[in-house]
């Protein structure tokens, strides 16, 4: 495993994190267990990853228990990157981004309760508010909570490029996640631009890519159309449905193709080819179970090697959405 400090920050984290969505349950079918959650978290933790990336979304805050179950007297020896700012409707199923400054103080003490600590290592806006809250209000809440030792950094998630450049002019913006992968390349146009206008210099801020594998996608498992239930989010997903499957399915037998042909786990290869990206800080992958984690991890190893590298752009552009 490979580790970064993020720019700006005392923040060394490794190149792939653990994402959490999964294990708390809610939307990834019916499948997911406790013990198996736990048993990934800590054989990521064998495995050199320092990164562990939840919120309060996944499963209405379970992934938070699941974490500090498994991480036990470790928690303090990782970075547990959290969010901020999900507000669920009566029903529990639909939730909303509120951003004011109270809100922002109510969710980052529930999420301190949750997991045990004084003080987050990181807390991030999940998405932009949508009740009309001006983003400086927010990251003047952000800044509070700092200067009183609830968080020691936060960063932003899913914003476009006009608000991340708003958030970096203040100087204080500890990371930026977005969603990133061989098939899903919004971040290389002015997200990208932001991030690293000049590419001799210094990222001015870390970057966390998320769905680097898009879902299970490109983790080269699916030969042929997987039937979800209802309890997988999958199941909504339109890429994973009919022709469009089945297009996306052949450019992946590619990716397979050249898995076998460097000797390591395909879903390496998709998340590494993100890694390799000089803006990305850090991969963050989900996993259910150990056995995924192990293949996740490679990824460090995969975006250390040119000659791969060079062999995954040339499939990333074979692409055609």
């Amino acid at each position: 495993m490979r580790y970064v400090t993020l720019p700006g920050t005392d923040l060394e984290v490794s190149v792939v994190g653990f994402g959490a969505w999964a294990v708390g349950g809610k939307w990834w079918g019916d499948d997911v267990r406790d013990e198996d959650s736990i048993a990934a978290v800590r054989r990521a933790r064998e495995l050199g990853v320092t990164l562990f990336d939840t919120a309060p979304l996944y499963g209405h805050g379970h992934a938070d228990e699941v974490l500090k179950q498994a991480l036990g007297d470790a928690m303090g020896e990782v970075t547990v990157a959290t969010k901020v700012g999900v507000r669920w409707d009566g029903s529990g199923e639909h939730a909303e981004s509120d951003l004011c400054a109270a809100y922002v103080r109510e969710d980052c003490e529930a999420s301190l309760r949750r997991l045990g600590v004084e003080t987050l290592d990181l807390l991030q806006v999940h998405w932009p508010c949508e009740h009309d809250t001006p983003l400086e209000e927010t990251l003047e809440a952000l800044c509070a909570l700092k200067r009183e030792g609830k968080i020691r950094h936060f960063g932003l998630c899913n914003y476009a490029a006009p608000e991340l450049e708003q958030a970096l002019a203040g100087g204080d913006l500890g990371v930026f996640q977005t969603p990133y992968s061989m098939i899903r390349r919004e971040f290389e146009d002015e997200l990208s631009q932001v991030v690293k206008p000049d590419a001799k210099a210094e990222a001015r801020v870390g970057v966390f890519a998320y769905e680097t594998l898009a879902r299970g996608l490109l983790s080269g498992k699916f030969r042929t159309l997987p039937r979800f239930p209802q309890s997988d989010l999958r199941a909504r997903d339109p890429r994973y449905w009919g022709t469009r499957f089945f297009r996306l399915a052949r450019w992946v037998d590619l990716l397979r193709q050249a898995a076998e042909r460097v000797d390591e786990p395909t879903a390496a290869l998709a998340a590494g080819w993100a890694l390799s990206r000089p803006e990305v800080s850090t991969v963050l992958i989900g996993a259910k179970r150990p056995a995924q984690v192990e293949q996740n991890v490679r990824a460090s190893d995969v975006a250390a090697r040119p000659e791969v590298v060079h062999l995954l752009d040339r499939i990333a552009g074979a692409y055609r959405g």
